[in-house]
């Protein structure tokens, strides 16, 4: 298991290379100069020069592109072109509330996505399987920016049941200690603080999960339908072992696979979708960082936390794997 982890790292490496020089390619294609969103109106001929001059825009791509990897090599994300502040910093202040977020939404999808798909597996052609099959193709159908937009009209704007926006009220004063807003609520003593976080989490939690949640729920039941269909279910249905017994031990036993390669997939669609939700409830996270990246053309911002974004996928990949032989016994690491 420990040599096949660590050829699995040392894979990663020329992965994240490749995707490095493939978005620093693609990010300097873009049209818009971040000197000129840095300076605005004030922007000169002579002080744009000076100023490309300072951060090394002025020299090849490939130099600027061995400078970049130069940084990387020493664990250094660079400087925003903006504010000329370190990424790493800004990074770790935000994300935080992106891990909050992705949490939140993750779980949700997944403690309704495996219930629904057993039932709808139970209960196969059956209105129970229909009523779920529609609200999983519903919940595929829909982008997150129009759900996100109707749940903040209905929810907040029309009930006034859930904050439309924000991590918590700007009126309680907590501090940041680790940047997660219910952990830093709880540390703070106050019961309040806490529910109100918690209430600010729900509408943006439920807006990312909904995509992850119709998928997770088809191939929940796609997955237990398969393997009620063996021989050692019918078995073990055929020796007068209880339902709930032959569900737990025999069905789900088998159909987690699956089921955890998929949440493990949704891993990435849940930082992707991240950016839009972020943006939509003013969510102070990675990924409305990386949305006034792209508008004010910092391209080490965003080379920076796409980069990560995929080290994160790369590494939640690897833990499925590593989870297979602790699901499966037969599956072994050579």
């Amino acid at each position: 298991m420990i040599k096949y982890v660590t050829r699995r790292l040392l894979g990663a490496v020329p992965v994240l290379f490749g995707l490095s020089l493939v978005v620093f390619a693609f990010v300097h294609l873009l049209p818009g100069d971040p000197v000129a969103a840095l300076l605005g109106q004030h922007a000169t001929p002579e002080l744009t020069a000076q100023i490309r001059a300072q951060m090394g825009l002025d020299k090849p791509l490939y130099e600027q592109y061995g400078i970049y990897l130069g940084q990387l090599s020493r664990g250094e994300l660079g400087k925003s072109v903006i504010n000329n502040r370190p990424i790493i910093e800004e990074l770790a202040r935000r994300f935080p509330a992106t891990i909050e977020l992705t949490a939140g939404a993750l779980l949700f999808s997944i403690g309704l996505g495996i219930p629904l798909g057993r039932i709808a597996a139970r209960f196969a052609q059956r209105w129970p399987d229909a009523l779920v099959t529609i609200i999983s193709l519903l919940g595929i159908s829909i982008p997150i920016f129009v759900l996100a937009y109707t749940f903040q009209f209905f929810f907040a704007a029309q009930l006034h049941w859930l904050p439309a926006s924000g991590r918590i009220n700007p009126r309680l004063d907590v501090d940041p200690v680790t940047n997660f807003m219910l952990v830093d609520t709880l540390m703070s003593g106050r019961l309040n603080t806490f529910v109100d976080a918690l209430l600010h989490l729900i509408l943006p939690a439920i807006a990312l999960g909904s995509i992850p949640l119709a998928i997770i729920t088809r191939i929940t039941r796609a997955a237990v339908l398969d393997v009620s269909n063996e021989d050692y279910v019918r078995t073990a249905r055929a020796k007068g072992l209880a339902e709930r017994r032959v569900d737990n031990r025999h069905v789900m036993r088998n159909a987690w696979l699956p089921v955890v390669t998929v949440i493990g997939l949704q891993v990435g669609g849940l930082l992707a979708g991240a950016v839009i939700t972020e943006t939509v409830f003013s969510w102070n996270g990675v990924g409305s960082y990386i949305v006034n990246a792209i508008q004010d053309h910092d391209y080490l911002v965003v080379q920076s936390t796409i980069l990560i974004f995929a080290l994160i996928f790369l590494i939640v990949n690897l833990t499925v794997d590593v989870a297979y032989a602790f699901l499966n016994p037969r599956i072994r690491y050579g």
